[in-house]
């Protein structure tokens, strides 16, 4: 008895669609219950916040009388973009680093500052120290233990241990020979608080920088080492390509940190030195003034600034927060499937050389 054979063009009408979502296997809606609590926290503590400042940006407080009843005025106004609006309209004066500019411009260029120099020199300083601590020696496990210890003290134990060294009788002043006033209002301030930023937070950029060092293999370095690449060729061949995924998400994270800088100066300079003034800083005292609709509409310009940087981060640098490298296999295999698929004329999905045109059969 002849068996039916079945044709290329049945097996491929019989092919099921490809899914929609690369990255789905099918259990989406037990990831979506597992995930369900913690997106829910993340709503409660972070969402409804962010909701509230942008509403509270909107407002000001009343002040002066009221001119219908006499009384004092009570409450909040609507004011639209007033308080978004006043920063260009109405500058708050001041003579900083940068010369004389508005106070708000004055804290961004001093956040932006501070990111930059602080975490280009936590990254050089913290790639040394995963290099080091990645090699065998003895106490190697005490070295890594001591290099944490900076970063596991609380900041503002660190502003105020910092600020005794730095004190104008401290033993900085004694170890340079000079009579420098840190903490006063000046550019050395700047200067004191880099150096006591990139002391705490460059351990944290060394501990992710060696977990990406550990996943390299030895053998990758013998081949190299045979094919006679010297110490700085490897470096730059072999261990900044390899590490660059954990090291993008370090950088990121840190930049991200430093952005919101408030603590380090404000217990080590104190309140004030429009020298070490940051965003973060300049809109806590308007909060604290009681202007808190000037104080949200400060700190909605700092939260679209720190977006907008993440976002760069994400597309320009391609920092994978996430990490989950079997997605990425996945989405990267479909990613090819489409591009050749798109080269030979067919569908994605399609068998190679098969089409079903119209009027054959699919049996």
């Amino acid at each position: 008895m002849a068996t039916a054979v079945a044709a290329p063009e049945a097996s491929a009408a019989k092919q099921p669609k490809p899914k929609k979502n690369v990255l789905s296997d099918g259990q989406g809606g037990l990831a979506g219950a597992l995930i369900s609590p913690t997106m829910l926290v993340i709503l409660l503590v972070v969402g409804i916040p962010i909701i509230l400042s942008i509403r509270e940006s909107f407002f000001r407080r009343n002040d002066g009388i009221d001119p219908t009843t006499g009384m004092i005025a009570q409450g909040d106004a609507f004011v639209g973009v007033q308080n978004y609006t006043d920063i260009f309209a109405n500058p708050q004066t001041i003579i900083a680093n940068w010369g004389s500019m508005d106070r708000l411009l004055n804290a961004f260029l001093n956040t932006t500052f501070f990111t930059v120099v602080c975490v280009l020199l936590e990254t050089v300083i913290g790639v040394a120290m995963a290099i080091i601590m990645s090699k065998a020696f003895r106490g190697r496990g005490l070295v890594r233990a001591a290099i944490l210890v900076p970063w596991a003290i609380p900041t503002m134990v660190s502003a105020k241990m910092w600020g005794l060294i730095f004190d104008a009788d401290g033993i900085m002043n004694k170890l340079t020979g000079r009579t420098t006033l840190w903490l006063a209002d000046n550019a050395s301030s700047q200067w004191a608080i880099i150096i006591a930023d990139v002391w705490k937070t460059a351990p944290f950029i060394g501990l992710l920088t060696l977990a990406g060092l550990q996943t390299i293999p030895d053998e990758v370095y013998e081949a190299a080492r045979v094919d006679g690449a010297n110490a700085w060729q490897q470096f730059l061949r072999i261990t900044l390509p390899m590490v660059k995924p954990a090291l993008v998400v370090a950088v990121l994270f840190r930049t991200l940190d430093t952005m919101r800088m408030f603590d380090l100066p404000f217990g080590m300079i104190g309140p004030g030195k429009y020298y070490v003034e940051t965003l973060s800083m300049f809109a806590y005292f308007e909060n604290d003034a009681t202007r808190f609709g000037q104080a949200a509409a400060y700190s909605m310009v700092l939260f679209v600034y720190i977006v907008l940087v993440a976002f760069l981060f994400v597309r320009l640098l391609g920092a994978d927060v996430v990490g989950d490298p079997e997605a990425k296999a996945i989405s990267d295999r479909r990613k090819a499937q489409r591009k050749l698929a798109k080269q030979q004329g067919r569908r994605p999905g399609q068998l190679p050389g098969s089409t079903i045109t119209s009027g054959e059969s699919a049996t």
